[in-house]
């Protein structure tokens, strides 16, 4: 038995080394056209492509076998290579064009008015213009109103002493320093408005010795303020003045008091010691 052994191992490398050579002649020649690169691969394509019409038909018929028969689901997918006969070719469809003319509507009515929007930042000051040309010479225009006088103002004097009697006596003047447009009257002794407006007056008067002096600053016929000194021994000088509102033709002048105590002012032909003065301050005609 061992011997028998050893022989079947003895020539098992041998007949291993018959079937390799067999199969070497066998397929020697198949293995010669399998294509090793891809060059040599197109070149196979190629010549199977002229040399096996039948190649094509055996696609169609495959081609026809996995087509889906009507009624049948298309199947879900399949690869192909871009370098296969039976590629198919899928043609580029255009997008859809719309026309608008088609679509636009009618015109639309007009809207509210939209809330103003803020005030923008004031920008910076622009270049001074040229100065431009002198223009025509205007139309002459309306004549106006005439001419009138909005002043008034007098200061009178008198140098002759005045004693009290049974009635009431105006203060007559005897001296004119001031009278403008003649609106006091010196042998009435009283101003005479003719601008409406107000005015500033003042008396000063010179009081006698053992007499009283008693005087009215007179609007019309109305008392508006006293001058008044009591009996002494000295004489004095005494002043009153007031601010009156006066409309056109008031009369202003200066009343002695009758003579119910004894009343008297003193001047002399010398010197002046009684004066009476106004003047207009402010029209009524300006705002």
């Amino acid at each position: 038995m061992a011997g028998d052994s050893w022989k079947m191992g003895s020539r098992a490398p041998g007949f291993i080394l018959g079937c390799c050579v067999l199969l070497a002649i066998a397929w020697g020649p198949v293995l010669s056209l399998v294509p090793r690169t891809q060059e040599e691969l197109l070149e196979w394509e190629e010549t199977e492509e002229l040399t096996s019409p039948l190649g094509h038909m055996k696609g169609d018929e495959e081609t026809q076998k996995h087509s889906p028969r009507q009624g049948e689901d298309l199947p879900t997918s399949r690869c192909y290579r871009c370098c296969d006969p039976g590629t198919p070719v899928y043609q580029t469809i255009p997008p859809p064009q719309i026309n608008i003319t088609i679509l636009k509507g009618e015109k639309g009515d007009r809207g509210d008015r939209g809330l103003q929007g803020k005030v923008g930042k004031t920008g910076s000051t622009g270049l001074r213009g040229h100065i431009g040309p002198k223009g025509q010479k205007g139309s002459l225009g309306a004549p106006g109103d005439p001419c009138k006088k909005v002043y008034a103002a007098f200061s009178v004097g008198r140098k002759k002493d005045l004693h009290s009697n049974d009635y009431f006596q105006p203060v007559v003047f005897d001296t004119e320093f001031v009278n403008l447009y003649k609106h006091f009257n010196m042998f009435t002794g009283k101003f005479y408005c003719y601008v409406p407006g107000i005015y500033f007056f003042s008396l000063n008067v010179h009081t006698w010795n053992q007499k009283e002096t008693y005087l009215h600053i007179m609007k019309n016929e109305e008392e508006m303020v006293i001058l008044y000194a009591q009996v002494s021994d000295r004489s004095i000088m005494q002043s009153q003045s007031l601010m009156l509102d006066l409309r056109e033709k008031d009369e202003v002048w200066v009343r002695l008091f009758k003579g119910e105590r004894e009343n008297a002012i003193f001047s002399d032909e010398f010197d002046t010691y009684i004066t009476f003065s106004g003047y207009l301050v402010k029209p009524a005609s300006e705002p």
